[in-house]
Parts: structure tokens; sequence; C-alpha cells
């Protein structure tokens, strides 16, 4: 992404019904959203226009949505064809999309029953790893100082933006140390993740993720494990302590945004481990490259998008 302003791309981003050019798709400074962390959203990928696991996304972000406590006002099929048509008004080939829904600015305290859900799509050129030729180079990990919080202190199965405030604080730590991201405990002391993707070992053909009690569960991964399964490797998810992590063969984290990434170096406070790129997740990278294309061709404007446009559902 050469572009780091997101704010003034061209384009357009489809928001509640219509697609607007990209600079004028805008919401109220004083929407409930923007200061009690309520808006849920999704990333994912299209491939040769083609998005990938699309209604799996969507079916998360709706459940999302209910874990924060509203309903979206879209159909998964209505976003389906919308996030259709911001690929075709973009131009776009392969591509990042971003669904979002927020509470509006009808309430800017804490309760905010009756606030209007609005949601918005955009979609935009950004390269994978893989189509980058570095998904084989390898990340160096460090072990994070905050932790994903408990189950039972925040809607942690949602993909909302409050639960990634503690991300972004333990990525800038990482960066500024020189490392590529933080891996997260649990307040149990075990693996809980990286600040925005699963982390997976593999140990005797054998992977191994933890159990996403506290954080979200990538949609990646598990199609990830079916790859695994076809390679006739077996996969699980458990408990994963410190201590087999650092016994793995090899480690790789997951995710839309990086697909797969395998991970060479974590370093904690006592000591500083090393895995190799190994052969199993190279063999997985290849596959996943392979899936993500298979069946796909080029969308022309779906049908029913008169002038790229979708109506509103009816009240």
């Amino acid at each position: 992404m050469t572009h780091t302003d997101f704010g003034t791309r061209d384009g357009f981003i489809w928001i509640d019904g219509t697609l607007v050019p990209w600079e004028k798709a805008e919401c109220h400074i004083l929407n409930h959203s923007l200061h009690m962390s309520g808006a849920v959203f999704e990333g994912m990928r299209a491939y040769n226009s083609h998005v990938f696991l699309g209604q799996a996304h969507l079916e998360r972000l709706g459940k999302s949505a209910e874990l924060v406590d509203y309903n979206l006002p879209w159909t998964v099929t209505e976003l389906t064809r919308a996030i259709e048509a911001v690929i075709w008004a973009n131009g776009l080939d392969d591509c990042y999309i971003r669904p979002v829904a927020w509470r509006g600015s009808q309430s800017v305290s804490v309760a905010a029953p009756n606030a209007h859900i609005h949601v918005a799509i955009a979609a935009w050129d950004w390269p994978t790893p893989a189509k980058l030729g570095t998904a084989t180079t390898g990340i160096r990990l460090v072990l994070a100082d905050w932790r994903r919080p408990a189950p039972n202190t925040a809607p942690t199965a949602s993909k909302c933006s409050g639960m990634y405030m503690i991300g972004t604080l333990a990525r800038h730590m990482a960066q500024n140390g020189g490392f590529d991201d933080a891996l997260m405990l649990d307040s149990y002391d075990n693996i809980a993740e990286t600040t925005a993707t699963n982390i997976v070992l593999i140990k005797d053909n054998r992977l191994i993720s933890p159990l996403p009690t506290c954080f979200l569960d990538s949609i990646t991964k598990h199609h990830v494990f079916a790859l695994a399964q076809d390679m006739k490797l077996t996969s699980s998810q458990q408990t994963v302590t410190l201590d087999m992590l650092a016994d793995a063969d090899e480690v790789f984290v997951v995710g839309t945004s990086v697909e797969i990434l395998p991970v060479t170096e974590l370093a904690t406070r006592n000591h500083v481990y090393h895995w190799p790129v190994g052969a199993l997740t190279k063999r997985l990278i290849a596959a996943f490259a392979k899936s993500v294309r298979a069946n796909t061709n080029r969308n022309t404007l779906p049908a029913g998008h008169n002038n790229a446009k979708v109506d509103a559902p009816s009240p």
C-alpha cells in the first residue's frame, strides 16, 4: 500500500446502500461507535474479482454485530451484491475488502439502543506477501506485555473495533523494538494470538492452534486446516503453552491480510526462540495460493446494480 492516506484515495465506497465517491464517504464526528468503540468489521479478499469465503465472513460480521447488541439492516445476500458492486466500480481484480458497521449519532452516551446502524464497504489493492514475493521470508515476533482479555470481560468472539486497541498498542511496541509483530498471551499465561492473526505450530506433521476462547477465530485458518487434511496432515485446536510453541518444528501465522506467514523468531524477556521456514509451511503456502484461484472468473457488473446503486431495504 503506497497510498497511505485512506481519506484521499480515488474510487467509490458503498455506504448505506449507495456507491459514493471515496472522499465523500463520511460519518458524523459524534457517531456513537467513534466514542464508545462499537463498530464491527470484516477483512476479506477477492482473487480474480471473486470474493474468497465471502459468506463465512459476512455471517461472522452479523454475529459480531449481535454480540455488541445490534442487528445489521442488510442481509448476507444484499451485502454480497454490494461487495460485487464495489469491486466492479473500482475496477479491482485482486483486492482487500473492508465491510464495517457502526452506531450513528443519535446518542453519545453509553447506552444507544435506538441509534441508527450504518454499513459501509470499501475495497482497495493491498498486495499479499505472496504477491510481493515475501511469503517465505519469515517474521519476527516479540512477546507482548498486553494480554487478550478473558471472555467474561469483553465480547472476544466479535471482530469489534474496541477489541483492537490492545493489538495496536502491542504492535507499536513490537515495531518500535524492530520486530514485525507481537505475540499475546491469555490471562492464564497460555498462547493466544498475535495482534491480528492466529498462530499455528507444526509438530510431528500435526497442526496445532490455540483454542479461540479469548480472541477471534480465523476463518482463513480453518481453510488452511482443510488444506492440511488434503495433505494427510492432522490439525487441532487446544491449549498451547509457551513450552509447546518453543518445541515446535515450524510456526506460522494465518489471517486474511497476510494469508500464511512463517514465524522465524520469538523474543521473550528470558529467551529467543528460532524456527526454520519449513517444508510443510511452504507446501501450505503453495496450496493456499492455488486454492484461492480455483474456479474464479472476472466479474461483470452484477444483475440488479443499475447505475451501480443498491436500493435500501424496505422498512
